[in-house]
């Protein structure tokens, strides 16, 4: 079993998801912001930028040290446990990619009626 995650990684996977709305660009007009959920103790976390602001994407900046399986030389995380889940947040919950990619069609769906 892999024991990280990486941007190529995240990469990969977010791809898989294009045109599903299982990524941030298709699903964020529905009130979706990307996050992270760490499966080793239930918590979740917005994703934010190296300054600390919300993200527009997924990105490691600003998780926890121990949430962070490795780093460049800068510091700067580039890799996270295989714990932690990319995932989304909307209305205080965290949604999988495949959940929120569930409630974008069903959202569709419903302004198709």
């Amino acid at each position: 079993m892999r024991q990280m995650m990486t941007y190529d990684d995240l990469s990969e996977v977010s791809a898989s998801f294009r045109d599903t709305g299982g990524v941030s660009e298709e699903n964020r007009s529905l009130g979706f912001r990307p996050a992270f959920f760490n499966r080793d103790n239930g918590r979740f976390l917005m994703a934010c930028n190296a300054e600390g602001t919300p993200a527009a994407v997924h990105q490691f900046d600003g998780l926890p040290d121990d949430w962070v399986a490795g780093r460049d030389q800068s510091g700067r995380p580039v890799a996270v446990k295989a714990s932690v889940v990319a995932g989304f947040v909307r209305g205080g919950c965290f949604y999988t990619r495949e959940q929120a990619a569930q409630l974008v069609q069903w959202e569709l769906d419903k302004l198709a009626c």
